[in-house]
């Protein structure tokens, strides 16, 4: 299945809404992006889970411009703000993307790994361009999933499961 400019995030704020509605504890962010986004220019916010504020993490660079508009001290924002959220008791991280920051070693790799060695299942958006930084991040310990929403809630539903009966 090809994924299109925004696919990821909208299914991840889809997959939220429908974890949160059936009583899972969110934690972490999903992107939401601005109506237009089919075009190259489009305002990228994240909202931070389960009550936290909405962040814009892109930057205005004009019509012409063609690098990264990232707002990286937005982006730091937005991983503070989760860092402050993660709770020992959360069900699920939700991280919109695993990204160039990430890759680096930045962004919310350090949030990633702290949920992980809470036993949070972590749900993570990847790209091709991350893919392989992402394969070395996480030791060949992640599960690939396909971006079909139904998928990633039954995914998500078994690991809760497992980790409430573990801890039953």
């Amino acid at each position: 299945m090809s994924l299109r400019r925004g696919d990821m995030d909208r299914l991840l704020v889809g997959v939220a809404d429908a974890l949160a509605a059936r009583g899972v504890r969110c934690c972490g962010v999903v992107q939401i992006n601005s109506p237009d986004c089919d075009t190259r220019t489009c305002d990228m916010d994240v909202q931070v889970l389960p009550d936290g504020p909405r962040i814009r993490i892109s930057q205005s660079l004009g019509l012409e411009a063609r690098g990264c508009r990232l707002d990286v001290g937005a982006l730091e924002t937005a991983v503070g703000e989760c860092e402050r959220r993660l709770d020992p008791q959360a069900d699920v991280l939700i991280v919109n993307k695993f990204g160039k920051r990430e890759a680096e070693g930045g962004g919310f790799r350090d949030l990633i790994a702290e949920a992980l060695s809470l036993d949070i299942p972590v749900i993570v958006g990847v790209n091709g361009l991350n893919e392989v930084a992402f394969q070395e991040f996480s030791a060949g310990t992640a599960v690939s999933l396909p971006p079909d929403a139904g998928e990633v809630l039954d995914w998500v539903l078994a690991a809760t499961d497992a980790r409430l009966g573990e801890t039953a």
